[in-house]
């Protein structure tokens, strides 16, 4: 028993009385809830942990008007290596993913950009009528995507390709910033090569040109479609009956 200059201590008399039953029983509770505690938890939670380097990257990245390289990230957040920055940008993604945020960042063409998640596009597109240099009308994309699988290719076989003159729409593509003159070809007339420009590869979410989807994702794309609409014609068989139904009544 502790003692006082006083005298002993009287717990009781202090309003401080405490059943050794019920200390013991805390401690207990205590303990188990230290022994419950999983490390595996503690370190996601570190490394999903937002660092004033990480707020750098990423306030940089949310006021760039183009893609960013990890060299030049590196310079505008005050870090040691290029590598740290890649480091920090995978670090700042799995915060975006922990916390369940609407942005990523993503690798185009040779830097990174801090991007809305696709699932978003409906919301965005509700807020501001964007016009978006995306939105090509279907001559414009034909000859787009001629270019991007056949470059470098001249006029004349983009043309033969579509079968129709395409030198306004090759302009056109050129003033959208999406397409440019990339050298001669050593024929006849040494006629212009065409080729696609990096802010291409940027708006497309690309980075590089093997990335660009190929025949068998396109046609396994494009059975998905199918599959989708078929699925639908059930429904719509279904509703047919429910009217033939309610005449016969």
């Amino acid at each position: 028993m502790w003692h006082s200059p006083g005298g002993p201590w009287n717990r009781e008399r202090n309003g401080l009385a405490v059943s050794r039953a019920g200390s013991s029983g805390r401690r207990r509770a205590f303990l188990r809830q230290r022994t419950v505690a999983d490390p595996g938890d503690e370190q996601q939670a570190a490394s999903t942990r937002r660092t004033q380097k990480m707020a750098r990257i990423e306030a940089a990245l949310l006021v760039a008007d183009a893609a960013l390289s990890s060299r030049r990230l590196a310079q505008l957040a005050t870090l040691a290596t290029p590598a740290e920055a890649r480091q920090l940008v995978d670090q700042l993604n799995r915060a975006f993913e922990h916390s369940g945020s609407a942005f990523r960042v993503e690798r185009v063409a040779t830097g990174y950009r801090l991007l809305t998640r696709p699932e978003f596009v409906l919301w965005l597109d509700r807020l501001h009528n964007r016009q978006t240099q995306l939105k090509l009308s279907t001559p414009a994309l034909e000859t787009l995507s001629i270019v991007a699988y056949r470059q470098p290719i001249t006029r004349a076989d983009v043309e033969a390709i579509r079968g129709v003159q395409s030198t306004d729409i090759l302009k056109h593509l050129m003033d959208r910033g999406l397409v440019r003159i990339g050298g001669e070809e050593d024929s006849l007339g040494r006629p212009y090569l065409y080729e696609t420009t990096r802010q291409f590869l940027e708006l497309f979410g690309l980075r590089g040109l093997e990335f660009l989807p190929n025949a068998d994702q396109l046609a396994a794309s494009a059975v998905r479609a199918v599959d989708s609409d078929e699925a639908e014609q059930p429904g719509d068989i279904s509703n047919e009956d429910d009217e033939d139904g309610e005449d016969d009544e």
